[in-house]
C-alpha cells in the first residue's frame, strides 16, 4: 500500500503573520520594533504617493526608517510584500447581508465597497494576482460574497464564477479610470475639453460614408460632455447582476 498520509502545504511565514499566527521560531524576549504591519503600511504610503513603480525593498525600508535587510525577517521579497500591500489596501469587506437584503443588494454593496477601496488606493487594481484568496482580507471578501449568494440556488462553483466576474470588473474599470485620468491630467485639459477634442479629431479623420455608425455616434453628441464618473460603473454592474439573475432563472 502507498503512503495515504496527506502532506499539509507549508504556510509562508508572512501569510501566517498576517493571520496573527505567532512566530514560534522567535526566541523569547522583547518584541521587535519592526513589525509586518509597520512594513506594509510604509509600503502603502509609498504606493499612494509615488505609485507601484516606486516600490522596492530599499524604498520601503527607508519609509519605515529601517535597513533593507530588516524587511527580509518579515517578508521573503518584493512579490510577497506587494501581495500583503494589496490585502491591506482592499481592506475589510462590507458588513454581512442584513436580514431581508436580497442577493443583488448584497453583491451591489460588495462591488461598491471594492470600488471605493480602489479609489483610495488606485495602484491596488494593478497588482498581479499571484494566488487564490489566502490572506485575511481576501478570504473575508470571498466569504462575504458567498454569503450574499447563499439563497440563490447557484452551485458553489457558479458562485465562485460570479465573484471572479464581479471582482475582475471592478479591478478592470478601476485600472481604466486611472489610465484615462492620467491621460487627461497629462493633456492639461478639463475632462470635458479632453473628450471634446477627441470627438473633433475623430470627425476630422473619418467620413460618414466609410464609418456611418461612428458618424451617427458622433452626431449624438456623446463626446460633447463628460458623464458622471460612476455612470459607466453603474451600467456595467447592473448588466452583470442582470446576467446573474438570468442564470438563476434557468432550469
Amino acid at each position: 500500500m502507498g503512503n495515504t498520509m496527506e502532506t499539509r502545504p507549508a504556510i509562508p511565514d508572512a501569510v501566517a503573520a498576517a493571520w496573527g499566527v505567532p512566530d514560534r521560531t522567535r526566541r523569547k524576549g522583547p518584541k521587535p520594533a519592526l513589525t509586518l504591519s509597520r512594513i506594509v503600511q510604509a509600503a502603502i504610503r509609498v504606493g499612494d504617493a509615488e505609485g507601484l513603480e516606486a516600490i522596492s525593498m530599499a524604498r520601503v525600508a527607508a519609509e519605515a526608517g529601517t535597513a533593507p535587510m530588516s524587511l527580509y525577517r518579515h517578508v521573503s521579497g518584493k512579490e510577497q510584500l506587494l501581495e500583503l500591500m494589496g490585502d491591506a489596501a482592499w481592506g475589510t469587506p462590507p458588513p454581512p447581508p442584513a436580514p431581508g437584503e436580497s442577493w443583488r443588494e448584497g453583491l451591489s454593496r460588495w462591488a461598491w465597497t471594492m470600488r471605493r477601496a480602489a479609489t483610495r488606493h488606485p495602484w491596488a487594481a494593478r497588482l498581479p494576482i499571484t494566488s487564490l484568496p489566502v490572506l485575511p482580507n481576501q478570504v473575508a471578501w470571498f466569504e462575504n460574497a458567498l454569503t450574499c449568494m447563499r439563497d440563490t440556488g447557484l452551485s458553489e462553483a457558479r458562485k465562485a464564477s460570479v465573484i471572479l466576474l464581479l471582482s475582475g470588473y471592478v479591478r478592470n474599470l478601476a485600472a481604466t479610470d486611472m489610465d484615462v485620468a492620467a491621460a487627461i491630467r497629462d493633456s492639461g485639459l478639463t475632462p470635458d475639453a479632453w473628450l471634446a477634442r477627441y470627438g473633433t479629431m475623430l470627425r476630422e479623420l473619418t467620413d460618414a460614408e466609410r464609418f456611418p455608425a461612428l458618424a451617427a455616434f458622433l452626431d449624438a453628441g456623446v463626446f460633447d460632455i463628460a458623464d458622471d464618473p460612476d455612470d459607466e460603473f453603474v451600467f456595467g454592474l447592473e448588466r452583470i447582476l442582470d446576467g446573474v439573475a438570468a442564470l438563476m432563472e434557468r432550469p
